[in-house]
């Protein structure tokens, strides 16, 4: 499917009986087809939640790296697909959350700030969240910080970010996780830290 007047491609899956809908922005070098974004939302599916992967640039636009990195371009492709969803007679009436990966954990941060009213939870896993650090205090949706135990780096830059954020927050460390949530397990605890924190915040469950 295509989205929005860019034509970005993108993946919806509206499980029956939805009662919540996820969009995913991809980090640097990353796309729609990641499979670790891919077995992340196919989790939450099983869970009552809507999820749309899509890409933030076109082919053109992806092979200029500077597009890549630049945190507020990303992030207006992240509002207009959110308003998208929003004309969308599937997905129109779910409340709705971000869930952002690298560089586009920044974009979707970005996005919660600019619309407030509409992002109602956002997750970062391995994100780079001090790339939108202008607007950080600006952001009213709960956010979850999930960095992994062994990227020192990321670590240090999400503790940063979460000292800015004024939201409800929570930050994370998965021990013995890379960058990449590649080890054993790992990924299995991403999946269950942002499946609960949706649960709460956008299907009301064990709030």
């Amino acid at each position: 499917m295509t989205i929005g007047g860019k034509r970005l491609a993108g993946r919806l899956v509206v499980p029956d009986g939805a009662r919540g809908l996820v969009l995913f922005a991809h980090g640097s070098g990353s796309s729609r087809l990641s499979p670790r974004n891919a077995h992340v939302a196919e989790a939450l599916n099983d869970r009552g939640l809507a999820t749309l992967l899509f890409d933030l640039l076109t082919e053109a636009e992806a092979r200029d790296r500077a597009n890549v990195f630049d945190i507020p371009l990303l992030g207006e492709r992240v509002m207009e697909t959110v308003f998208w969803t929003q004309d969308e007679p599937a997905t129109r009436d779910l409340p709705l959350g971000l869930f952002g990966a690298s560089t586009g954990a920044a974009a979707a941060l970005v996005a919660a700030a600019a619309v407030p009213e509409t992002v109602a939870a956002v997750v970062s896993r391995g994100g780079r969240p001090d790339l939108a650090a202008s607007y950080l205090a600006r952001v009213r949706a709960p956010t979850l910080l999930i960095v992994g135990g062994d990227d020192d780096m990321v670590i240090g830059l999400n503790e940063q970010a979460y000292a800015r954020l004024t939201c409800e927050k929570a930050l994370v460390v998965v021990p013995g996780a890379s960058h990449l949530f590649e080890e054993p397990g790992t990924l299995d605890e991403v999946i269950r830290q942002a499946g609960d924190w949706f649960a709460r915040h956008l299907l009301g469950e064990g709030s």
